[in-house]
C-alpha cells in the first residue's frame, strides 16, 4: 500500500483527491462562520418577525400604532444580539485573521435582512409612522444589541434592545420627545435619526474590532 492509496477518500476508490476544493476556500470559511453564529436560523426568525408585523397591522391588534411595530423591530435587533454569538472563543480569535471582516459583514447583512424582512411585511398594509422609521428603530436597537455583545456575551446581548423597548414604550406613553428615545419620535425628527444611526456607527465598530465577550458561561 503507498501513501497515495491511504489518502484516498474511503469507499470512493476513484474520487479526485481535489472534490474539496472545488468550493473556494474564503466562501467555506465564511458558511462555517454564519452557521456556527446561527445566522441560517436568524435569518428564518426574522421571516418570522416580519410575518407577526403584518399580522398586527392587518388584524389592527395594537391599541397604538407604535407599539407592536416598535416590539417587533426590537425583537428582531434581539436576533441580531444573538447571532454575535460563537463557539470557538478564544481559539477563534487567535487564529482567524478574517475574524472582523466576517464580524463586520455579518452583523450589517442581519441587520439589512431584518429590515428587508420587516419592509415585506408591511406591504400593502397601513403603517402609520412609515418604513424610514422601522429601519431607524431596527439599526438603532440593533447597535444596543451589539454594544451588549461586548459585556455579557451573545447568548443574552438581547436583554439591552429589550430592555430599551420597554423603557421607549413609556417615553411614548409620556410623549417624551428626548433624540436618545428614537422609536417614539416621527419620522422626520433628526435627532432620532443621528441618534440611532451614532448608536449603531459606535457599537458596530467596536463589536467589528473586538468581538462579543467570550468566557466559559457564554459556551454551555
Amino acid at each position: 500500500m503507498t501513501a497515495a492509496d491511504v489518502l484516498k477518500p474511503a469507499g470512493f476508490p476513484g474520487a479526485p483527491t481535489g472534490m474539496a476544493g472545488r468550493v473556494p476556500a474564503g466562501t467555506r470559511l465564511a458558511w462555517l462562520y454564519l452557521r456556527t453564529r446561527g445566522v441560517p436560523a436568524g435569518i428564518v426568525t426574522l421571516a418570522v418577525c416580519g410575518v407577526l408585523l403584518r399580522a398586527a397591522l392587518h388584524w389592527k391588534s395594537s391599541s397604538d400604532p407604535q407599539q407592536f411595530p416598535m416590539i417587533v423591530e426590537a425583537g428582531a435587533a434581539a436576533v441580531i444580539a444573538v447571532t454575535t454569538h460563537g463557539p470557538f472563543g478564544e481559539v477563534e480569535r487567535a487564529t482567524g485573521r478574517w475574524l472582523p471582516v466576517m464580524r463586520l459583514l455579518a452583523a450589517a447583512g442581519m441587520c439589512g435582512l431584518a429590515i428587508l424582512a420587516l419592509q415585506l411585511g408591511v406591504a400593502g398594509e397601513s403603517l402609520n409612522e412609515g418604513i424610514l422609521v422601522l429601519a431607524r428603530n431596527v439599526i438603532g436597537f440593533a447597535g444596543l444589541g451589539l454594544a451588549c455583545s461586548l459585556f455579557t456575551g451573545g447568548l443574552v446581548a438581547w436583554v439591552l434592545p429589550l430592555g430599551y423597548m420597554a423603557f421607549c414604550q413609556y417615553a411614548l406613553s409620556e410623549a417624551w420627545n428626548a433624540p436618545w428615545t428614537w422609536p417614539a419620535r416621527p419620522p422626520g425628527d433628526r435627532g432620532g435619526w443621528i441618534a440611532a444611526t451614532a448608536v449603531l456607527a459606535v457599537a458596530l465598530l467596536a463589536y467589528t474590532l473586538r468581538g462579543p465577550r467570550t468566557r466559559l458561561s457564554d459556551n454551555p
